[in-house]
C-alpha cells in the first residue's frame, strides 16, 4: 500500500504515515494545502477527521514494549491515557491478543482493559493449554455428546467450554494434533464433547485442552509485545501515552 511519508524539520526526523496520497504539498500563511486530481484543499480547518478528498479513513498508531529484551515477560493489561478508547491488537514472538474499544473501562482519566488472547488458537507453548491424558474408553456413539473416560481424576483446571484437542503419541511426544471439539460436561474423571467442526478422537490418543483466550485474558507472553491502536472516530481524538504490566516470565 502506497503512503505519504511525514518529516519534521523540529524533530529532524520522520513523524508519521498518511494514507492519502496527494500531488503536491505545500505550507503558506501557517495553513497546509495540497492538491488532487487539480483541486486545491487546504487542511485542518473542519470538524470531520480523517476524511481526505472524500474518502474516510482510520487512524492508527504503532509502537512496541521491549524492556529487559533478553527477559521472557509477561505483558497482561493495557491502559491508554486519552478521550477515547482504541481497538488493539498486541504481537509477542510467542503469540497474539487483541483488546476491543467495548472492553475498556475508564479509570483515573484513562481507559484500563486486560489483553486477550486470540481465541482457537491452540498454542499448546501456552500456559492456557493443559494436558488430560490418555483415555481409557471413547464412546462416540452420539458426535454432540462423545463421553471420554479417564481412569484418574481430571482434575479442576478442565472446564466446560474449554476445546479439547488429541494426538497420537509417536517416540513419547505428542504428534499431528488436532481439533475435536468443545467441552458441555464434565465429572470427576470424564468429559463430554461436541464435536461438531472437530474430529472423533481414538482411545489411545493423548487428550488435551485449550481455554477461551478471549475469556480467559490470561494476558501475553514474550521477550518483546508490538501493538497496534485503531481509530474509527471523526472526531477529535488526544492520545497522549499507553502503558503495560509487565512482569518477568518464571516458568
Amino acid at each position: 500500500m502506497s503512503n505519504t511519508l511525514a518529516y519534521s524539520d523540529t524533530s529532524k526526523g520522520w513523524t508519521s504515515f498518511f494514507s492519502y496520497i496527494p500531488e503536491k504539498m505545500i505550507g503558506m500563511n501557517s495553513y497546509f494545502y495540497s492538491f488532487k486530481n487539480g483541486n486545491l484543499y487546504r487542511h485542518n480547518t473542519n470538524d470531520l477527521r480523517n476524511n481526505f478528498y472524500g474518502v474516510q479513513y482510520t487512524s492508527k498508531v504503532a509502537g512496541v514494549f521491549n524492556v529487559e529484551p533478553n527477559s521472557v515477560k509477561n505483558f497482561n493489561t493495557f491502559m491508554t491515557n486519552d478521550d477515547t478508547p482504541w481497538d488493539c491488537t498486541f504481537y509477542t514472538d510467542l503469540s497474539k491478543g487483541h483488546i476491543l474499544s467495548s472492553q475498556f473501562v475508564e479509570k483515573e482519566g484513562g481507559y484500563f482493559a486486560y489483553i486477550r488472547g486470540s481465541s482457537n488458537s491452540n498454542d499448546l507453548r501456552l500456559r492456557s493449554s493443559q494436558g488430560i491424558g490418555v483415555p481409557s474408553t471413547v464412546v462416540s456413539t452420539v458426535p454432540t455428546a462423545v463421553v471420554v473416560t479417564f481412569s484418574r481424576t481430571i482434575g479442576n483446571l478442565i472446564s466446560i467450554g474449554d476445546t479439547v484437542l488429541s494426538g497420537a503419541i509417536v517416540s513419547g511426544a505428542v504428534a499431528s494434533v488436532q481439533n475435536v471439539g468443545v467441552i458441555t460436561a464434565r465429572s470427576t474423571n470424564s468429559i463430554t464433547i461436541n464435536t461438531t467442526g472437530g474430529s472423533i478422537p481414538l482411545v489411545s490418543h493423548m487428550f488435551l485442552c485449550s481455554k477461551d483466550l478471549d475469556a480467559e485474558a490470561y494476558g501475553l507472553r514474550g521477550y518483546y509485545m508490538q501493538f497496534e491502536l485503531e481509530n474509527t472516530s471523526t472526531s477529535r481524538v488526544q492520545l497522549y501515552n499507553v502503558q503495560s504490566s509487565i512482569f518477568k516470565s518464571n516458568p
